[in-house]
């Protein structure tokens, strides 16, 4: 809790805005032109990505880290995450951390176990998002297995690595449910922008949404001012 947070990033969909997208999922869909406008205002202010084993040893041993550190992560498996977000990182020589929701691998508008191993291939991270996307804070008795057991045994056996790091979805956790991520071996988790839980920080591990609203300068101040 004592070290400075590093700027975790979260994106869900690259696309452009249709008719039908709601005032509120328009939030979690950033436009393709804003997303690359916002990567290379990183790329041309200095940051270098970082992923979570780096995180991880710089929050449990002051281990340093790059200059102006800076986390890019991908939650629920969009394909565009593939088609956009992938060769505009590589533009820059940046790395992300991709959170699969494994429900949904080679379905429409998803990502293929194939490419979610090339991601990996690649000096990508991949981690874990639940089977389908439900509420963390409820899981009990045979959800453990549904939702966490079988998805990362799959994504291990995908990637050829073990999996180590995963993503509440809709960043929702609570305090009782994350003694069964420890004993699992997850080294981190990470929510959304509510408070650590002081208790256990390296399983709240805040990250902000890259809005759909937002301005590059937007962008850039929140980076800055919200960690």
């Amino acid at each position: 809790m004592a070290r400075k947070q590093v700027p975790v990033v979260c994106y869900h969909q690259i696309r452009d805005w249709k008719p039908t997208d709601s005032k509120v999922s328009k939030d979690y869909i950033i436009p393709v032109a804003s997303f690359k406008q916002h990567l290379k205002m990183l790329a041309d202010s200095g940051y270098h990505t970082i992923l979570p084993d780096q995180l991880y040893n710089y929050l449990t041993k002051g281990t340093a880290l790059p200059s102006k550190p800076i986390m890019l992560t991908f939650d629920d498996t969009d394909l565009d995450q593939w088609e956009v977000a992938r060769p505009e990182m590589k533009k820059y020589g940046f790395k992300g951390v991709f959170f699969i929701m494994t429900v949904s691998l080679g379905k429409k508008h998803y990502m293929s176990k194939e490419q979610v191993k090339q991601l990996s291939d690649e000096g990508n991270v991949i981690g874990c998002h639940t089977w389908n996307h439900s509420n963390f804070k409820k899981f009990a008795g045979k959800d453990w297995e549904i939702q966490l057991d079988k998805p990362t045994k799959l994504l291990e056996q995908i990637t050829g690595k073990s999996v180590n790091y995963f993503a509440y979805p809709f960043g929702l956790w609570n305090a009782e449910n994350l003694p069964q991520l420890h004993k699992r071996g997850f080294k981190i988790a990470f929510q959304l922008a509510e408070k650590r839980d002081p208790q256990d920080p390296l399983m709240t591990i805040r990250r902000i949404l890259d809005s759909g609203y937002w301005t590059t300068k937007t962008f850039s101040n929140s980076i800055r001012h919200s960690f």
